[in-house]
């Protein structure tokens, strides 16, 4: 039975190739269609289709060469379709000339009228997560800022576009600091690109009624995702972290080392808003670590306030005159973290068995997809 639907189904496309082939194409299409053949053909055999950067900028041609075409002769949307079957006629083997991905690569020739993008950044990173930028971010600056993070972080098309839609551009690099006056540059604007404002721990389920210690653990339970809303870099060294100074006992919420910065970063929870001592607790905090923890190849520890809300003008107060770098940012408690992110992230006990090499590894991102249709 099945053999026979088999044997019905290649009838029928045999019959469908044989009529499209009798009608008329439209003055100009045939060329267009051998031209394209040509290039398809020449591209396989000068990197098989394995490189991304040269299947990205493959699909940039296609869309350039359709857009000019449509001008020229008028042609309308429908031809889209014909070339879609015609091109995965002459090209079986090969995926991603389906018309949607053709109306993409249209798409995407139209967005980079120029090509130097492509060229530069868009062909560093995979097809598909070309075109998620294309759907979900329409300013060119934010897209090709994506494009960047995407190219030095590895990130997959899951992290992506939850990066996206957590408005992670907007949010980076916005907290409040004394980082121009307290750090040496480029370690300055370094520290203060890893910060954002505010974090989104749309992971969490708990109450705005929660106290800070709740807060605590409940970013510690769901720590791989903690970690992916600071950023690549974040290594986690302890909760509560135990300092004895002057003959008392002294706890710090979270502390972390970040692996690029090359420095400890702590971590200060507040379920309310900012207050000034908390910058005074904090920096009190960071002479401590510097000189308890601190290696000498170290570069000065980063504090970071997290606080429910903020007022600017008293927590730029706070800072002003405050010798150790701190930064204050906000957060919000939203909804829950997408089911596919989960497991691409280490657990709390694997970031407690390896503080440093696993860490960092666990932080590579798969690299995303070859650039072929789904």
């Amino acid at each position: 039975m099945a053999d026979k639907r088999k044997i019905k189904k290649s009838k029928s496309e045999i019959v469908q190739r044989a009529v499209a082939q009798f009608i008329k194409a439209p003055t100009g299409y045939s060329e267009l269609l051998e031209e394209l053949k040509a290039r398809i053909r020449t591209a396989q055999i000068r990197a098989g289709l394995a490189a991304n950067r040269e299947l990205v900028l493959l699909y940039w041609e296609v869309g350039r060469r359709i857009i000019e075409q449509q001008k020229a002769y008028g042609w309308g949307a429908k031809v889209v379709e014909r070339l879609a079957r015609d091109l995965r006629s002459a090209f079986p083997v090969m995926k991603g000339f389906s018309r949607a991905n053709l109306l993409y690569m249209r798409a995407f020739a139209e967005a980079y009228p120029n090509g130097s993008i492509v060229q530069q950044v868009a062909g560093q990173i995979p097809w598909f997560h070309n075109c998620i930028l294309l759907d979900k971010v329409k300013d060119l600056a934010e897209r090709e800022w994506y494009m960047h993070q995407t190219i030095q972080h590895g990130w997959s098309r899951n992290v992506l576009v939850h990066q996206i839609e957590s408005g992670l551009y907007k949010r980076q690099g916005k907290a409040i600091t004394n980082f121009d006056h307290t750090l040496p540059a480029p370690q300055s604007e370094l520290a203060r690109q890893v910060l954002k404002d505010p974090y989104v721990f749309d992971f969490l389920s708990i109450g705005e009624e929660a106290k800070e210690r709740d807060l605590e653990r409940a970013l510690l339970e769901q720590i791989r995702s903690f970690l992916l809303e600071l950023g690549v870099g974040f290594a986690f060294v302890g909760s509560q972290y135990h300092l004895e100074i002057g003959n008392e006992d002294f706890y710090i919420d979270i502390l972390f080392y970040h692996l690029r910065l090359r420095c400890f970063v702590v971590i200060d929870l507040k379920v309310g808003e900012f207050q000034p001592e908390y910058a005074g607790k904090m920096n009190f905090y960071l002479s401590a670590v510097d000189d308890i923890l601190r290696h000498k190849d170290d570069q000065p520890s980063i504090g970071i306030i997290l606080c429910k809300a903020k007022n600017r003008v008293i927590v730029e107060y706070a800072l002003r005159d405050t010798r150790k770098p701190i930064g204050v940012s906000g957060y919000k408690l939203t909804e829950t973290l997408p089911k596919n992110l989960k497991g691409n992230l280490p657990s709390i006990e694997e970031l407690e068995t390896s503080l440093s090499a696993s860490i960092s590894a666990s932080l590579e991102m798969p690299k995303g997809d070859t650039g072929h249709e789904e």
